[in-house]
């Protein structure tokens, strides 16, 4: 038993978790943009994903304010690219385009939402490292400003694709700079061992050359990294840009050609826990724009206009999953230890990351304020598998009971977009949630959804 005060513990989770529309109803419930989440479940049922719309648009509107302020500072202009794999629909991304950012697809399903959204082709980049040649034919009849190509075959394939349109593709190369972020390894993406991009040994320069040689088809802008996801310090970022500055300084000396743009990937870290401490939007941009500043002072080289590709901080906050106790099980676990399993509704069909990931996370107790002595509880989920956690640590009240509502906060991102129908289970609706108003963006499934795509 803890002596930690439920009442503080969920009002520090609140503040420092929760989106920005999150408080308390006068009861003790939780409210999330003025609905109190008792009404959603009896509404719209559990599980379920709730977005606080004017969260999302706060955090979009700062993202853009804040590059574009600290790079116009420094004499040059920089583009924010919102990732679309963190997750996407179509009212998503006109949200999106509403606030000015762009959208960046990796596959012909996201690329065919930002089209039914009426993104303009020419702010979308097309991610991916298997870009069959269908997609890249969308890409291209779409015209996208930019295809960021992955391998040596990606590079014939754009090229061909262009040429039967009589079109100029424009690429960027992604590079692995050897950059390892300090992160889980299936989320760091620029060390050598992983699938992504052309390795500086070697790899990169007879990209380069290929791209150059093939002008009536290709237009090399210039080179993106992406050091990988859920990063909070900046010294990454830093060697990174060193790494592709040079990269681009070498191109001017050795085909004479000024690469105009530099793409440094996305990444940035958000709040799971109350103890983390992300860097603001405005915070990040002043240093990510220094960086650059620096390091092409030091190369001697100009300015080139910079993109960056949030999608976890922009979305991830804004989410919170709402779930239904179903049951509360003590377990002993060692002569000094027991601890609570309270199963809820949903799990990892709704929300895998803790199972691919070790991915931490907390919750509240969403109904009524809980007595005032909590337990450690490991929240997990109604699927056949030991691994099935939802949140593996936290301190809930120790009168929990079936029927409960359960707040997880910062599931906006790779929720939705990882979900599946494992043990036959529908995928919950996304409720975007206005001042007086409920937007369903993606509605519940149902069982017919789960029998519709079999045969006889």
């Amino acid at each position: 038993m803890s002596d930690i005060s439920a009442h503080d513990s969920r009002e520090a989770v609140l503040e420092r978790v929760f989106p920005s529309g999150a408080g308390l109803t006068d009861d003790g419930a939780v409210r999330i943009a003025g609905h109190d989440l008792r009404d959603i479940a009896r509404e719209w049922g559990t599980p379920a994903y709730l977005l606080d719309e004017a969260d999302i648009r706060r955090r979009a509107r700062q993202f853009r304010e804040a590059f574009t302020d600290a790079f116009e500072a420094i004499g040059t202009r920089a583009d924010v690219y919102y990732a679309g794999k963190a997750f996407l629909c179509t009212a998503m991304a006109r949200l999106l385009q509403e606030e000015g950012l762009r959208l960046d697809v990796c596959s012909g399903g996201e690329l065919t939402v930002a089209q039914r959204a009426g993104v303009p082709g020419e702010r979308i980049a097309l991610h991916g490292n298997n870009k069959s040649p269908a997609e890249i034919a969308q890409a291209l009849d779409a015209g996208v400003g930019r295809i960021i190509v992955d391998s040596f075959e990606e590079i014939d394939r754009v090229a061909a694709a262009a040429r039967e349109r009589s079109v100029v593709a424009q690429v960027m190369l992604r590079t692995k700079t050897g950059v390892e972020a300090h992160t889980h390894e299936f989320i760091a993406t620029a060390h050598e061992d992983q699938k992504f991009g052309f390795s500086l040994d070697g790899q990169v320069g007879e990209a380069v050359r290929r791209v150059l040689a093939a002008p009536d088809a290709l237009q090399l802008l210039g080179f993106h990294s992406h050091i990988g996801s859920q990063i909070f310090e900046s010294d990454g970022f830093r060697e990174a840009a060193r790494r592709l500055i040079a990269l681009q300084l070498e191109v001017a000396s050795d085909h004479g050609v000024q690469l105009p743009e530099l793409d440094l990937g996305g990444g940035f870290g958000i709040a799971y826990l109350p103890t983390d401490e992300p860097l603001s939007a405005r915070e990040m941009a002043g240093e990510l724009a220094a960086i650059v500043r620096d390091a092409c002072a030091q190369a001697g080289m100009p300015l080139p206009r910079v993109s960056v590709e949030p999608g976890r901080a922009i979305v991830g906050p804004a989410g919170v999953t709402l779930y239904e106790v179903g049951t509360v099980k003590p377990v002993r676990v060692s002569d000094d230890l027991v601890r609570t399993y309270v199963a809820v509704d949903g799990g990892m069909s709704d929300n895998p990351r803790p199972v691919l990931y070790d991915a931490d996370y907390t919750c509240v107790l969403a109904g009524r304020p809980g007595s005032a002595t909590t337990t450690q509880t490991r929240v997990v989920g109604k699927h056949c598998e030991s691994g099935d956690i939802v949140v593996r640590d936290v301190a809930l009240p120790d009168d929990v009971r079936a029927g409960d509502l359960l707040a997880v906060p910062a599931t906006g991102a790779y929720c939705r977009s990882l979900a599946s129908q494992y043990n036959h289970v529908p995928r919950p609706p996304v409720l975007a949630l206005r001042d007086g108003e409920v937007a369903v963006w993606l509605r519940r499934e149902t069982m017919d959804d789960l029998l519709a795509l079999e045969g006889e």
